[in-house]
């Protein structure tokens, strides 16, 4: 897609901080600069999000998301992560290209683990399940 920030980045016409990159991903570190090691990571065939996004996709981005996961745990010093995707303007997505955030954490880094903005829900648990189960 010729407009998208993350196509530019990953045919190189955008610089970026790569952190990995194989034949269908590519890892980034955020420019955002809000939490040290704060990385995306997208696949090289453009889709929207996770609701367009065929199979393989999905699974190859998800394969990445592990891999440099583990590496951080592994080689880097870090205790985990949190990985998360937004999807869809009402869910916060700023960047229109399928992307998956890692967010290396450390024991006590003090770094909120859950988004500190939900405030509980206001539906009954069977009311809720009846709108969303797929059975």
């Amino acid at each position: 897609m010729d407009d998208c920030i993350f196509c530019k980045i990953i045919k190189g016409e955008i610089p970026s901080k790569k952190v990995y990159e194989d034949e269908h991903t590519y890892v980034f570190l955020d420019i955002a600069k809000d939490v040290d090691g704060h990385m995306l990571v997208i696949p090289k065939t453009h889709c929207v999000n996770i609701l367009d996004a065929p199979a393989d996709v999905l699974h190859h981005v998800m394969d990445t998301v592990q891999k440099v996961s583990n590496h951080l745990v592994k080689n880097c010093g870090y205790d985990g992560v949190n990985t998360f995707n937004c999807n869809n303007e009402c869910a916060s997505q700023s960047v229109f290209h399928f992307h998956m955030h890692i967010i290396p954490r450390k024991n006590n880094d003090k770094l909120a683990g859950w988004p500190p903005a939900f405030e509980g829900a206001r539906d009954d648990l069977d009311l809720t399940l009846e709108k969303v189960k797929m059975m």
